[in-house]
Order: C-alpha cells, then structure tokens, then sequence
C-alpha cells in the first residue's frame, strides 16, 4: 500500500471503551464511555430522535455529527456562529440523506451506476472511539457494508470517519479500506454547505484549473479553464474542478473568511441550486472537496483523504 503525503496531520488516538445506549424503545445506538463524555464528546437524540455526536471544545467552539449519513450538521466557533447549513427542507427520518452540513458521496459522486451520490450518505454509521486532545475532542465513525449498499454495490469495504474539533477549526480525515477478496473502484466527495450571502460569497484559489461546468446542460457538462482570480455565485452555479489547489478560500459573504485546506481529495466543486430552490439559495454555497476520478483498491489497500475548515 502506498504511503500517501500529508500536507497537515491528524493525530493517532487510543480507542475509548463504547457502550450501548438504548433511549427510547427500539433505538439503539453507541455511546462513547463515561470518561470520553466528560471530555467534550457526548451522545445525544438531534431531530427526528435521531443519535447524533455532539463535541464541545474547551474553548467553547462546537460540532453535531449524526450517526445516520455520518454527516457533520453544525460547526459553531466560540462566538456561536454557524459556519455550516442545513436547508430548511432537510428531513431526519432516514427516508433521505439530511440535505446540508457535510454529507459523504460514496462510493459513487454524482448519478451513475447506483442512487444520486451512492449509499454512505443513506447508511447508519457507528461510534467507533473517541479521544481528547489538550482540550480539543475527536471521535472517530465507521460505516461497513451491508445488505442494502450490496443490493448496488457489492463489496466488502470499511470506512473510518475522524472528526477533530478546534478553536476555530473542524478536521475530518475519511479512510477507505477494501476489505473484500477482490478489487474495487469508486468517487467520493465531501458535500459541504456553507452559511452564506449567495450573492456575496467568492472562492479563491481555482484560477487555472480545468472545469466541467454543468451549466446550462448537466447531462452534458462543458469543458474549460477557470480564467477568475475570484469566482462568485452569480446565479445557477454547478462546476467541477480538476486537479484543484490545495488550499481554497471562501468569504462567505457574512463577514467571514474560511480556509478549505485538503490532502488527497484532487477536484473540487461549486454548487449553488438558485431558482431550483427558491426557499433558500441565498443561504448557502457549497465548496466540495471531491474525487471525481476513480480510486482503484485492491484488497486489503486503503485510501485517505483529509479536509480542514478554519476561519480567521
């Protein structure tokens, strides 16, 4: 397996013991141990009594993360702002992926051979471990596969989820491990809503890259080169990246700067529905981490890929 480079790291941290939580008659869900909940991580019912993962950071920033799709809902720094969004349509009743937060496109991004965006976002995802790190709490989630992500994919996989919680950073870092007796292929992406002015939000960094614009045909996406210093969200906004910097920059349009830092997820994306979704365009941009391109495994190789969201 080959050793990937980092461009920043993420800690190695010791397993907390997990117990069984039951809250309610027929749910069941891990929770991390007594000592882990004292340390900023907790387990707790969000919408829908659906268990999700609060982390509280000594310095008083935090984050949600719902176990079902796995995806990080809110991320507040200490002064209680919301830098992520959740639209006002999303359900929590497991009938659909929660639309908003940072929801995971896997194994498949976009439409293809499966449903919209794969399984990952659709699945229950459990508490694997969770640690403190002078103040700061991370826990790590693990999605395996199952009879329904068989019925569109069948493979045996793993996957790990660590979520670190800064002052003024949120760090997630996506392992992806073939644990089946033969090779597989897939895409990925990390689905981001940001809290945004849409008419106010830009992006730097994307000058130079080739782009797939999916405006105005997305069956039929139109190849080009990104000529702007600084990219906006004019109107319908639904454009691929490739090979993208490292490092990205989004003001949101609400008096906040966002540095989107990456190893491993080579493409990003920039979407922005408009009148598609009438109720609440104005609120949100999307800045995705992706991997439009196949990642080829064999068994018992992994894949990883890291994302780290700081504001200044």
């Amino acid at each position: 397996m080959a050793t990937i480079s980092m461009s920043f790291s993420l800690p190695t941290l010791k397993p907390r013991t997990l117990r069984r939580v039951n809250r309610k008659p027929g749910m069941s869900f891990a929770s991390v141990s007594k000592e882990a909940t004292g340390l900023g991580v907790t387990v707790t019912e969000g919408e829908g009594n659906l268990p999700k993962v609060v982390l509280t950071s000594s310095s008083g920033s935090e984050a949600e993360i719902y176990l079902f799709g796995g995806c990080v809902t809110s991320w507040k720094v200490s002064n209680g702002k919301d830098l992520l969004f959740v639209r006002p349509d999303a359900v929590f009743n497991k009938k659909k992926p929660i639309s908003g937060g940072i929801p995971h496109c896997f194994p498949q991004f976009g439409p293809g051979t499966m449903q919209q965006h794969g399984f990952a976002r659709n699945m229950d995802w459990s508490v694997l471990n969770s640690e403190d790190l002078d103040g700061n709490p991370v826990v790590t989630l693990e999605l395996k596969d199952g009879p329904y992500s068989r019925a569109m994919w069948d493979f045996s996989f793993q996957a790990l989820y660590k979520v670190i919680l800064n002052d003024k950073s949120i760090s997630t870092q996506l392992t992806i491990t073939n644990t089946d007796d033969k090779p597989f292929s897939f895409s990925s992406a990390l689905h981001t809503y940001f809290s945004a002015s849409a008419t106010g939000a830009s992006v730097r960094g994307l000058k130079g890259c080739k782009t797939l614009n999916k405006d105005p045909d997305p069956t039929n996406p139109l190849e080009g080169k990104e000529e702007r210093d600084v990219v906006t969200f004019p109107g319908f906004v639904d454009c691929v990246y490739l090979d993208a910097a490292k490092e990205l920059h989004l003001d949101n349009g609400l008096g906040d700067t966002i540095s989107i830092r990456n190893t491993n997820w080579s493409d990003a994306v920039l979407w922005n529905p408009h009148l598609q979704m009438e109720a609440c365009y104005r609120d949100f941009v999307c800045v995705e981490n992706a991997k439009i391109g196949n990642v080829d495994l064999k068994p018992k190789e992994s894949w990883t890929a890291e994302q780290h969201l700081s504001v200044g």
